[in-house]
């Protein structure tokens, strides 16, 4: 049985091979600006929705999606599509606290008959207050444009984060000790 990872996502794909997983990513066929609803409800539909399209082309493979919003007062802030937007975003984070949502899908067929895990984690992080020179410094390293809410708890934005409640690995894009508990009920 071969584990396959429903994303593109390079920091879910270190995250993996940090505890040791071998794995194959696939990269999953999906319009995730078609789902609406509550952050809770979006990541666990997208997650579910990854991971299916996967599954019905390797159905005796064990399927690991995720996906990840960041959410502030009824907002949810994806991946920038320009600097501006990137600008604005840690401009409306800054000094305040945020939360970030990751739904989990993982499919395994064992022993003939199919299991299915879905989750959701939710993780608060608290910025600090940004300065715009700092903001625009960020943006300059290109850094914020492939992230939800403009920032990389792994790398230079890490210094906007005065704390965090919650699991650190969930903001990075995968909640990754319940990931791991979880295939080691389903695989070993």
């Amino acid at each position: 049985m071969e584990i396959i990872l429903a994303s593109e996502s390079p920091r879910r794909k270190m995250l993996l091979e940090q505890i040791g997983l071998e794995f194959n990513t696939r990269v999953p066929d999906i319009d995730e600006k078609s789902i609406t609803g509550t952050p809770n409800e979006i990541v666990k539909k997208l997650a579910g929705m990854k991971a299916f399209s996967i599954f019905e082309e390797n159905k005796e493979n064990c399927i690991i999606a995720a996906d990840t919003i960041v959410s502030f007062e009824n907002n949810i802030l994806y991946k920038p599509e320009s600097e501006d937007e990137a600008y604005d975003m840690l401009k409306f984070l800054s000094g305040k606290v945020h939360s970030v949502f990751t739904g989990i899908c993982i499919i395994n067929n064992k022993s003939l008959r199919q299991e299915i895990y879905s989750d959701i984690e939710e993780t608060k992080v608290y910025f600090n207050k940004l300065t715009d020179k700092e903001i625009i410094n960020y943006i300059k390293s290109k850094e914020p444009m492939d992230k939800a809410g403009a920032y990389g708890i792994q790398g230079r934005g890490a210094v906007f984060v005065k704390k965090i409640e919650g699991d650190y690995f969930n903001v990075v894009g995968l909640p990754l000790s319940k990931v791991y508990n979880i295939l080691k009920e389903f695989i070993y």
